[in-house]
């Protein structure tokens, strides 16, 4: 598909590349400065869409993100424009009720603030100045107010500024008593501090310092940590109240998935009200009906399962009903977004190793697929426009417009091979073969960059993590195929069973059998892949994996080490027991096994990698954060000495400032360098 509207100048250097051949593959440093597109959002009149754009500068290993804006009425006069200023790094975009102004977030005076500034241009005007940071706000239906999330502590009520000066007294003693678990979390130690819902007005006369907490009585964290968001907060269309989505912070957090839908109101007084008390699983994801008597929202139905399908939901606020809008539907909504009309869910979902968008009709439940071709992400809905991203395994996130109800799509963005026009990327093909229980299992296999008919390639074979996740069409900037196609490598990636996307009862079946079914799909997967592309040479590949998939690299070290030359083992658990032990969300490891570490014993020695390291033999890399609270560092020291002490060939690779994942641009491009030099060293090329 060409897209002769995206020459659109050199302010946002968008011009079509030129016809020349690509001469090279797609690198690291590609994928670290590589600009990124995100946070499409339109003006309530549809006219106007505003967009983040991200640019780093390799130089001063820093990344800003800027703002722009196009008007879509008028396409071809109009590209879009810069709308932040030079020097500032913002985030959070949300039009104001009448589309004349554009509220955002940024660090820019030293804590992250609101800011406000004209659609049709301008300077920017700060709005607030709390004495703590905003994390992220939603606009009054009127626009004169806004909720908005802080820290703080449960002790200085709705004075932040207490807060602030708690933060900043010193103490000579460095220790800290606990008398409860979530003492650390992702990636970092608990303060008492809690994640609170504010709400303020926003005149514009001068910048508002003061605001409301709202729900007193709710000791919970709103938005969810770590990656909690505020499309858990929704205003009533009176503007009354709220309905935020909330599990109490006390002493059964660690092992519960209890999210509930509580109203709170918005002058802060009263007490909140539970919504969803019925349910004791995760509700998610509030979205009111224009006349404020539904809400629309998200929920689980299995106790201490975050994993779980997320189903459609429509409560009478009257009277408390609740029913389910598409039963039947066997996929996991991830968002929700309400037609104009009143009469359509919109929602994202993984789909047989895709992530389309789907269409729900509320009173039928009927469910059409109306975006798809890859991973549909952020998505914006306003009077005749719709504006989302979507990425695929050949390019980031670019913002489309158009797609529903017969409009043609646009290409608002670049995707990666116009920004980088002398990369080749790996072809990709999705396969599929007979996995365990005879059940068809999904996977993709991904060319090398300089693929020849004829030639074979030395492979490397991807395992994902979650365990309840999917290697599928969509783009990653840590674990992305695209770096291995570029060092002339093949690719293949097997969606086991466990994965997403293909219906409850294949997600539910990796629990208590991490280690057979799963490894049963590898395997045959694997037999299968090398069956059908033959440009696979199986005699010379390494496996890599992170988080369960290094756990699953742990465990074919000891059950299935014969096919590899090398395996790469990022944050994998290497003791299943101590894992139990030693994470923080106790949900997934309880859930997972059965039960705690102590009530059942075999789950957790069942498939152990540390019982089988005498049987260890492949050359292996270990990689590990020592900020990772989900799988603690010493995970990876275990299996590094067991390496070690055994002498096989092996590195560790330790970040002492990075978590679960790696972040920061040096030490991604550190992290692919290192592993890419481990798949030469051992598969050439």
């Amino acid at each position: 598909m060409k897209f002769p509207h995206l020459a659109l100048g050199a302010a946002l250097l968008l011009a079509l590349p030129s016809l020349a051949l690509a001469d090279r593959g797609f690198q690291p440093e590609d994928l670290v400065s590589m600009d990124r597109y995100s946070s499409p959002v339109l003006s309530p009149d549809g006219r106007k869409l505003v967009f983040a754009r991200r640019v780093m500068d390799t130089q001063s290993n820093k990344a800003a993100t800027s703002l722009w804006i196009e008007d879509l009425f008028a396409r071809d006069a109009a590209p879009p424009v810069r709308l932040t200023p030079e020097g500032w790094s913002v985030n959070s975009p949300a039009f104001s009720s009448d589309g004349g102004t554009v509220y955002f977030l940024s660090g820019k005076g030293g804590s992250s603030q609101l800011y406000a500034i004209p659609a049709a241009g301008g300077e920017p005007v700060q709005v607030t100045d709390f004495p703590v940071g905003v994390d992220g706000f939603v606009l009054s239906p009127d626009g004169k107010r806004i909720a908005f999330a802080a820290g703080a502590f449960p002790d200085c009520g709705g004075d932040l500024a207490c807060t602030k000066a708690k933060l900043e007294a010193k103490s000579d003693a460095s220790g800290v008593v606990y008398d409860r678990m979530f003492i650390r979390h992702w990636d970092t130690w608990g303060d008492g501090r809690l994640n609170r819902i504010f709400v303020a007005p926003i005149d514009g006369s001068a910048p508002v310092t003061s605001a409301t907490l709202v729900g007193k009585d709710l000791l919970a964290d709103v938005p969810s940590k770590p990656f909690g968001d505020l499309s858990d907060l929704a205003w009533a269309p009176d503007g009354k109240s709220l309905v935020v989505s909330a599990r109490l912070s006390n002493a059964q957090e660690p092992w519960s998935t209890n999210f509930d839908l509580y109203r709170v109101q918005a002058d802060g007084s009263g007490t909140a009200v539970n919504l969803t008390d019925a349910n004791e699983a995760w509700d998610a994801g509030p979205v009111f009906s224009a006349d404020g008597n539904t809400l629309y929202y998200r929920a689980m139905k299995r106790p201490g399962f975050e994993a779980d399908r997320f189903g459609l939901m429509a409560m009478d606020l009257a009277t408390g009903a609740v029913r389910e809008i598409a039963p039947d539907w066997d996929r996991s909504a991830d968002g929700i977004v309400l037609s104009a009309d009143g009469a359509t869910l919109y929602t994202g979902a993984q789909d047989v190793g895709e992530h389309p968008l789907f269409a729900v009709d509320i009173q039928s439940g009927e469910v059409t697929e109306v975006i798809g071709d890859g991973s549909i992400g952020s998505f914006s809905i306003a009077g005749p426009s719709n504006a989302f991203t979507r990425a695929s395994l050949k390019s980031g996130n670019q913002v489309f417009t158009g797609g529903i109800g017969g409009a043609p799509e646009r290409a608002i963005t670049p995707s990666a091979s116009e920004m980088l026009p002398d990369v080749d990327f790996g072809d990709y093909e999705q396969f599929t073969f007979t996995g365990w229980n005879d059940e068809t299992v999904h996977g993709y296999v991904v060319k090398p960059w300089n693929y020849q008919e004829g030639k074979r390639y030395p492979v490397a074979f991807l395992i994902h993590g979650g365990p309840q996740g999917s290697f599928g069409n969509s783009w990653s900037y840590r674990w992305n195929p695209q770096t291995y196609a570029g060092q002339g490598y093949a690719v293949v990636m097997i969606d086991f069973h466990g994965s997403t996307g293909y219906g409850q009862a294949f997600t539910d079946a990796i629990s208590q059998h991490w280690g057979d079914r799963p490894l049963e799909d590898l395997k045959k997967g694997w037999a299968a892949a090398q069956q059908q592309y033959r440009f696979l040479d199986g005699d010379n590949a390494c496996a890599l994996g992170a988080s369960y998939g290094g756990y699953m690299v742990n465990w074919i070290a000891g059950n299935w080490n014969e096919p590899w030359k090398c395996l790469v083992n990022h944050d994998g658990v290497f003791d299943t027991r101590m894992m139990g032990y030693a994470t923080e969300e106790l949900w997934f490891t309880e859930w997972e096994n059965g039960g705690t570490p102590y009530d059942n014993p075999e789950a957790y020695e069942r498939f152990n990698p540390i019982n089988h390291v005498k049987d260890w033999r492949v050359p292996m890399l270990v990689i590990h954060g020592e900020l990772d609270y989900r799988i603690p560092v010493s995970q990876g020291i275990a299996a590094f000495t067991a390496l070690q002490r055994q002498g096989i060939e092996s590195k560790f690779l330790y970040f002492p400032d990075e978590n679960h994942w790696v972040l920061q641009p040096a030490n991604s491009l550190l992290w692919h360098r290192t592993v890419n030099g481990w798949l030469r060293q051992h598969l050439g090329q």
